[in-house]
């Protein structure tokens, strides 16, 4: 289709934008691209909220190449009622964008030290941006580990990009499912297992992780057994994000807000909430 920019509002505004593709990623995750200005900048981990008129609006994480600026992604599991409406667009339907909003992976502080990124299912959406940042910037760090666990094989998000990643040799890519099957020849295992024999220095790397909560908490705890700081892990919390600017209080994890304060934060800062039963 013909390219028709736009620009992406960081108002509480959305603005109307129509979507440039569509393609499903997994049976039930898909990935929409927006045409933009060329203007549009967003740091790896940084969020846009996507809102359907008549439906209602969600957080999603922005997964594109963050130095490409003509176009951004958001990769979407249709779980709720808004992300299944979602699921329904093709090019041309138009949507409510506004962003980006919210922290960013800190890739600053991993220059010239190793990088680790470990993601559970959906969570590698999140850590895309910031492997392309990376990969755009190979000889800014040292040794670059991507740790990656999915379900099963029919569960790893963006597999043709696993493939070429894994063919990189600048780049380690180590995968494991919980359940393999007769086909499978790789890891079966929790991703956890895969920090133990992964090469870097957990002494001095930069740790940044993304999935479901209790993955991330097992990731936080073997990385700190291995040698890690705490505070040179990092977690997103894009899952707890409602509104995106912080008035809703449905992000709230007891003195932090998720919108504004995060969704990126560092395991001293997010760690002891995690713990705490029906915060």
């Amino acid at each position: 289709m013909e390219s028709v920019t736009h620009a992406v509002s960081p108002a509480m505004l959305p603005q109307a934008v129509p979507v440039a593709d569509f393609q499903w990623e997994l049976a039930d995750t898909f990935t929409l691209y927006f045409f933009t200005d060329g203007e549009f900048e967003f740091e790896p981990g940084q969020m846009a909220m996507i809102a359907l008129a008549g439906v209602g609006e969600v957080p999603i994480s922005i997964s594109s190449n963050p130095d490409e600026r003509d176009h951004i992604a958001l990769t979407i599991r249709a779980i709720g009622f808004v992300t299944k409406a979602l699921s329904r667009l093709r090019p041309g339907d138009v949507v409510g964008l506004r962003g980006p909003y919210g922290t960013s992976w800190p890739l600053e502080s991993a220059i010239d030290r190793d990088l680790v990124i470990v993601a559970g299912g959906i969570g590698l959406a999140p850590l895309r941006s910031v492997i392309y940042r990376a990969l755009n910037s190979r000889g800014s760090f040292g040794n670059l580990v991507l740790l990656y666990g999915a379900r099963d094989p029919t569960s790893l998000l963006y597999e043709r990009e696993l493939h070429d990643w894994r063919g990189r040799f600048d780049m380690e890519v180590e995968i494991t499912v919980d359940r393999g099957g007769p086909e499978w020849m790789g890891d079966v295992g929790l991703v956890t297992h895969l920090v133990d024999r992964a090469q870097f220095n957990a002494e001095d790397a930069i740790a940044l992780v993304c999935g479901p909560e209790i993955m991330m908490h097992f990731v936080g705890e073997a990385l700190t057994r291995r040698g890690s700081r705490s505070e040179n892990v990092y977690f997103t919390m894009e899952r707890n994000m409602k509104c995106g600017i912080g008035l809703c209080g449905h992000c709230q994890l007891g003195p932090e807000f998720v919108c504004k304060d995060g969704p990126v934060f560092p395991l001293t800062r997010i760690g002891p909430l995690m713990g705490v039963k029906e915060l």
